[in-house]
């Protein structure tokens, strides 16, 4: 049954530019972008070439975008491409991409082109939120013309190698939040009834509905459920909505719905979904599960050439 209204908007009538300012004045930023990732990004320009591919001018606050590449980037290999923080509240995507880079990347230097953007929404980061200022998600903007500087700075960023891309691992988070705040904001902004559902407890993917590659998802979940508890299907076998095809794996399609996971036309692509607020994981567990993750998903997709590679 739908609940109570969201405290913004009138119920039924989709937000205005009145209400998108309203609901932005009530966010506050609770942690620093310049602290958290811009140092942690500074720290490895010996080890990586360090690009700004935007900046984001959200007054009074300039956010500049950054991104990790190899320094022995070669131009005809296959690219290995991590993104985290496109939903700036999902921390473990965050913080699991720079662990990445600072711990395991080198072990892949020698098999790929590597480009980490740790950080995609820096504002939303800053504020624990999904959306950006315009109360717009960039993790449905991954399209021509997209109406969300975050997105489109990305696209941007990777157009020059999106077709010779061969593994893509998209670093996200579901938390309790996504129920109370969240999908009540996006019914209130889009004029809809909200109706609860379910939180997951565990890790999942989400694979492509459009391509689908259940070996190379396994392969990740295999991974990961020797660090941290896989999400179970519900008692309609489902996770938020979706048919649970194998062991915590779902589909998305994910260029339709203008997906991160999308952006390329690597043959390998996920994204992974850690849950931070279970009783039976701690902050070091979810950023290992997207550590392990991303560590499974380049072994194995640098191990098989995909039907999309170039010469394939």
């Amino acid at each position: 049954m739908p609940t109570a209204f969201y405290p913004i908007g009138t119920p039924g009538i989709p937000w205005g530019a009145a209400e998108v300012a309203a609901w932005r004045e009530r966010q506050r930023r609770q942690r620093s972008y310049a602290d958290l990732v811009l140092r942690a990004v500074d720290e490895l320009r010996g080890r990586f070439e360090v690009v700004q591919y935007g900046e984001l001018d959200y007054a009074p606050d300039v956010y500049p975008l950054m991104a990790l590449r190899s320094r022995r980037w070669r131009g005809d290999r296959p690219v290995a491409l991590v993104t985290g923080g496109v939903h700036g509240y999902e921390t473990s995507g965050v913080m699991g991409a720079l662990q990445f880079a600072a711990r395991h990347a080198a072990d892949f230097e020698d098999r790929c082109d590597l480009l980490v953007a740790p950080c995609v929404s820096p504002w939303g980061f800053e504020r624990i939120h999904r959306w950006n200022p315009q109360a717009l998600d960039p993790n449905r903007s991954f399209r021509a013309d997209s109406p969300a500087p975050e997105s489109a700075a990305l696209m941007r960023l990777v157009e020059s190698f999106a077709a010779r891309a061969r593994v893509h691992i998209d670093l996200h988070e579901t938390t309790d939040t996504d129920e109370s705040e969240f999908r009540p904001a996006l019914a209130a902004r889009d004029g809809r009834p909200f109706t609860p559902g379910g939180i997951p407890d565990g890790f999942y993917l989400v694979d492509d509905v459009d391509a689908p590659q259940p070996d190379f998802q396994q392969a990740v979940i295999d991974a990961v459920a020797r660090v941290t508890h896989i999400a179970p299907a519900d008692e309609r076998g489902e996770i938020i909505g979706s048919p649970v095809v194998a062991p915590g794996v779902i589909r998305y399609a994910l260029r339709p719905l203008g997906l991160c996971a999308g952006i390329t036309d690597a043959p390998y692509r996920t994204t992974t979904e850690v849950y931070p607020d279970s009783a039976n994981a701690t902050v070091e567990e979810c950023n290992a599960a997207q550590v392990t993750a991303v560590r499974a998903a380049l072994d194995y997709a640098l191990s098989h050439p995909g039907h999309r590679d170039p010469g394939h």
